[in-house]
Formats: C-alpha cells, structure tokens, sequence
C-alpha cells in the first residue's frame, strides 16, 4: 500500500503507484478538474506524475502560486507552438517564466510584425481550444540531440548537446508540436485561456553580443479574466506614469546619445534633485552621521585587495595615467575605510556612521538601460557603519525606524521586508554567521515588521536586510538595503583599539535608503504620476495676471512668496487668462494664485489647487500659511 498525506495531515492509502491527477479523483471531482500540477514532499510535478512511495502531496490549482507559474510556463510553450504553425521555418531556442509572464525567443528570416503577433495570438486562442493533452517523455541526450536536428530545430539541439554525456532530458508534446523542457506544465492546452501577446525586441542568443540576434516575443498570462483586464489596465496607467514620458514633458532631464547611460539635469529636475539630497542631508545630520567625500577614481589594486575586481571587473570603467591603472568606482565602500583608517580609532569611537551622496560608475550594457531608473552614473546615498557585533542589533533597529520615516514621507507606506541569509560560500565562521543573522531578525520583530527569509541569499561576507517599497500601481522596488560586513575591514586592516588594550576589525554596516538618487527620483515621478508634493515640487506655485492692470501686483506677490521660500514664479504674458491656467495645469503645478483687480483691492490671491480645485479667495498670509503647513507636514 502507497500512503498519501495531504496538506490538511488527512491520508490516503492506494494499492500501488498513483499519479497526482488520480488522487485529485479520488477526492473529488471539483478537485480533479482544477488541478494543474502537484508538490510531491516539496517538488512541483505534472498531474502525470507518478508517486511510488509513501509521500506528502499538494494538489496544484490556478489559486495556488505555483499554479500560476505552471500556467506561464505552459503558455510560453502554446506561444511556441502557434509559431511554427504559423511560420514553419522559425526555429525556437529558449522561454522561461518572467514576473508577471513569459518570453520565447525565436530566429526568423524577418522581423515579425505587429500584424505577426495579432495572428500568432489568435493562433493560441484556437490551439487552447483544442484542449490538446501535454505529454511528456524521456530520452537518452544524443537521442534527443538527433531528434531535434532531424526537425531543424539547431538551437535545440545546441542546448541538449551541451549537457553531459549518459544523461537523459524530458520532452513534452502538445499536438503536434514538441519542445525540450524539464517541466513541469498543466495537463492540457484548455486550461490556458487568459494570456496577451505584448510586444517583441531583440535578443542575442545566449545573452552573447557575438551571437545571432534572436526576436524575442513577451507575454502575459494570468489565471482569470479579471486579474489579466487588472494587470493590462496597470500597463496603462503605468505608461501614462512613465518616467521618461513625464521628464521630457515637465522638462526635468533628457538623455542624449553623447552620454549613454548619463542624464542630463535640466532646471526644474536639479531642483527636484536638490530637494531629495537636501531631505537626506538632513537625516545624516539628525541621526548622526559624518558625511564624508571620497575620490571618483581609485587605483586598481585597492579594487582586487577588495575583491570587486574579481567581481565587477566586467562593468567597471577603466582607465591609465603614468602606466599606473585606475577604476572609477562602481561603489563606495573602499573609499570610506581609507577615511576610516586616517587616525587611531577606539572602542569608544563606536558605531561611527559615514555618509556620502557618492557618484558611482557602472559599466552597464545598452540594453540594460532604462531612463533614469538604470543608469551608468549615478549618486547613492551610502552610508556605512562601523562597529561591534554588539551594536548591530541596536543600529539595525534605528535604521529600520528611520528608514520607514523617509519611506512616509515620500509618499510610500507599503514596504516588504526580507531578510537573506548564509550562502553556501561565504567566510567567517558560523558563530558569527549566527549573531549576525540573528541581529537583524531581532531588529525587524522589535521593529514590529513582518518579514521573509530567503536561506542563501545572503553575500558572502554576511547576510542583509532588503526593504522594498510598494508603489501605487503595486510594483515593488527593491531600495534599501542592510548589510553585514566582516570582510572588508580585514582587508583592507581597518582597525580599532578594544577596551582590553587589542587591534580588532570592526565589523562593518553597508546601508542606503533611498539608494540610487536618479533611480529614487524616477520612482517618484511614477508613484506621483509627475505631481509631485509641494514639497518637492520643482516650481510650487505660478502666479497669473489677468490683464496688464495686475501684472505689478502678480510680480510683487511672487516676490514675496520666494522671499518666504517658496519656489514661485509668475506668467504676466498677454495670454488669455484660461490658456495660461490650462498650460500650468498641464505642468502639474501644486497651486496656480489669479489676481485681477478684485484681488488686487483687497490685498488677496484667487487659489487654485492641483487638480482643478477652486480653494476661492484668501488673503496672501493665509495662502502662505496653507503652503508651509504643506510643506512642513509633506503633503
């Protein structure tokens, strides 16, 4: 007899082998129909897996995570198939799961079209119909190789020749159609129904520029109408929120082909820029750290003493003077331990905290760049300490309160914890391993934050804390992080005096909040979709005459509101009063004040809100108390 447990600890017994599709019959039929995969003690199979021993079994449905990705996986394939339908002569290469759906790359003899991807689509509606079973089956490496080059299918059998010799791959069918893939996929075509063709662009083969450049064409797939319709309607406000769109129209930045990967500030996103790095001066300085300025190019053998060479040599810019080689730098912390070991520094020094709005280079391919959100040159706001193992819990606890306080008031109050833990290779002997990682547990339960662990993921020289935000449109961004670092100091020979007389290495926080200033800032102007708070607001307020008789007046209140601080400007052109609302509205500006002589006798200003509020007339004191209240309170 085969004893099966099931989630709820309730068992059932059978007198032999059973596939996961015949024990979700035998509880119901309900059950049989919606699955589309199970966990066999932990490992996701097909229904058709066979179980021949005693086991713990979850039946897999579309409600279900690995469900979902079962579904993506298997459309990436229906995706395949309906192309060589349509177009015989493609060859298929690779299609993995993405978030939030699938790709497959493809070599064709010509570009496909969007016609091409409104057919092929349609052609996987039909081939979904057919409800057609997906098989699976097993053969030895060089079988499988011949096979795929009898059909033509090249990149195929690329990929199966380099695995060892003596192994055997899987194979499923679908219809007509059979691809290489270690699985798992949902039993049938027909529980594929809720998916979108998204777009297509270029892909090397293998990642290598060398290579052929493949079409890759990108999907979604959802498992219900409605959470497809969501996410598509997401796509929408998400591109209406695009940060390039909104920084060319309200003329923050440009990018330029001179500069690959570099961004060109223009007048208003400096004084957005200003603003952030003003905001996080000031937490450097309320919660004492040093802010500190290290050099942009350092020699390279400081970097293969860190370890980065080995590392980041790959994306790092280089270059030479007096036959002596030099690296701009990708990050920051070298620099800050050369600050550190200037001087004698005691127990009593601990923690000391360095900051620095540090300008950092990588080297990062073209088709990694994406507006201001991934960059070649970029500012963090690093911050590193240094101290004890006993302040990690306390520091970690601090930094975690203050970050949620940055969080808030920049508009974000939904952030997911994680803490990453020891990796397979790593230095440092667990005694410390387990302080450390216990440190940053503690610091997030006394911080009352719920939190994952992800088991490895750690760095090598000691776990972390990731803090990623949620935006309005519920897209994660992982910024700040929380590093443990016993390596570095050692080797680079930072030391402090310990209180028994010794020469100990510090151990060492990396921490950054916001992180990449430029990435930060394109997050804002999406989570805002551009209208920022008046706090950060590059222009808050516009004052409009409406005829020449108030355009002294307009002036003088301008004036007077930058005398107070205020970022004001004013628009006396000889435009009708409407249009030159319309057009700051347009720039969503926080507040638009109208004078006309109304105002003007009574001292007073005509406000108008983002969003085309009419907060009617106030006098000027009152609209200036109105505007620090939303500033101090960052509204």
């Amino acid at each position: 007899m085969i004893v099966i447990t099931l989630p709820d600890g309730s068992q059932r017994e059978f007198p032999g082998p059973v596939t996961v599709a015949e024990v979700a019959a035998s509880i119901g039929t309900g059950l049989s129909k919606a699955a589309l995969g199970g966990r066999v003690d932990g490992k996701l199979v097909d229904t058709g897996h066979r179980i021949e021993g005693d086991a713990r079994l979850a039946i897999v449905t579309d409600k279900d995570a690995d469900g979902l990705e079962l579904i993506r996986h298997s459309t990436a394939h229906l995706l395949a198939y309906a192309v060589k339908e349509l177009f015989p002569d493609a060859q298929v290469t690779i299609g993995p799961v993405i978030e939030n759906g699938f790709y497959y790359d493809f070599s064709y003899k010509r570009p496909f079209t969007p016609e091409d991807l409104a057919a092929i689509e349609a052609k996987m509606t039909e081939l979904a119909k057919k409800d057609e079973k997906v098989l699976r089956r097993v053969l030895p490496r060089d079988e499988a190789v011949a096979h795929f080059k009898s059909i033509g299918e090249d990149y195929k059998a690329e990929i199966i020749a380099s695995i060892p010799a003596g192994q055997e791959v899987s194979l499923y069918r679908e219809g007509s159609f059979e691809d290489l893939c270690r699985g798992p996929h949902v039993p049938s075509t027909g529980k594929l129904r809720h998916f979108k063709l998204m777009k297509v662009a270029g892909a090397y083969w293998r990642g290598d520029h060398r290579n052929e450049m493949l079409q890759r064409i990108y999907g979604t797939a959802w498992a219900s109408k409605d959470e497809l319709q969501q996410y598509l309607h997401m796509l929408e406000e998400a591109e209406k929120r695009d940060h390039r769109k909104l920084g060319r129209e309200l003329d923050l930045f440009h990018l330029d082909e001179h500069a690959p990967g570099l961004v060109f500030w223009h007048p208003k996103g400096w004084t957005v820029w200003q603003q952030v790095e003003q905001y996080m001066r000031a937490v450097y300085r309320d919660n004492g750290y040093l802010e500190v300025k290290g050099p942009q190019i350092l020699d390279q053998g400081l970097w293969e003493k860190t370890g980065h060479w080995d590392k980041y040599r790959e994306n790092m810019f280089v270059t030479e003077s007096e036959k002596r080689d030099y690296a701009l730098k990708p990050m920051n912390c070298p620099g800050h331990i050369l600050i550190y070991k200037q001087g004698i520094k005691s127990y009593r020094d601990l923690p000391l905290r360095y900051g620095e709005f540090g300008q950092c280079h990588r080297n990062e391919p073209t088709g990694g760049l994406h507006g201001i959100m991934r960059v070649r040159g970029f500012t963090q706001d690093d911050g590193h300490i240094f101290c004890t193992e006993e302040h990690i819990l306390p520091e970690c606890v601090a930094y975690t309160a203050l970050l949620q306080k940055v969080y808030k008031d920049f508009g974000f109050n939904d952030i997911i914890y994680k803490v990453a833990t020891r990796p397979e290779k790593r230095i440092g002997s667990d005694a410390v391993w387990d302080k450390a990682e216990h440190a940053l547990v503690e610091s997030l339960r006394a911080s009352g934050c719920e939190f994952v662990i992800s088991p490895g993921e750690g760095a090598f020289y000691g776990p972390k804390i990731e803090y990623t935000l949620k935006d309005a449109l519920g897209r994660q961004w992982q910024c700040g992080t929380m590093q443990v670092d016993f390596s570095l100091p050692e080797r680079l020979d930072a030391v402090y005096v310990a209180e028994s007389g010794e020469r100990l290495f510090p151990v060492m926080l990396h921490r950054a909040i916001v992180g990449s200033l430029e990435r930060f800032i394109g997050i804002l102007i999406e989570q805002h979709a551009g209208a920022l708070p008046a706090w950060l607001a590059p222009v808050q307020v516009m004052v409009l005459n409406i005829t020449d008789g108030q355009a002294d007046y307009a002036a003088q209140i301008a004036k007077t509101l930058q005398k107070q601080g205020v970022r004001a400007g004013v628009d006396l052109r000889n435009e009708k009063i409407t249009y030159k609302i319309r057009e700051h509205s347009m720039q969503k500006l926080p507040y638009i004040l109208v004078v006309g002589d109304k105002e003007k006798a009574a001292g007073a200003v005509a406000v108008r809100a983002r969003g085309n509020q009419d907060l009617g007339v106030m006098p000027l004191d009152a609209f200036s108390q109105r505007m620090a209240s939303d500033i101090a309170h960052k509204v």
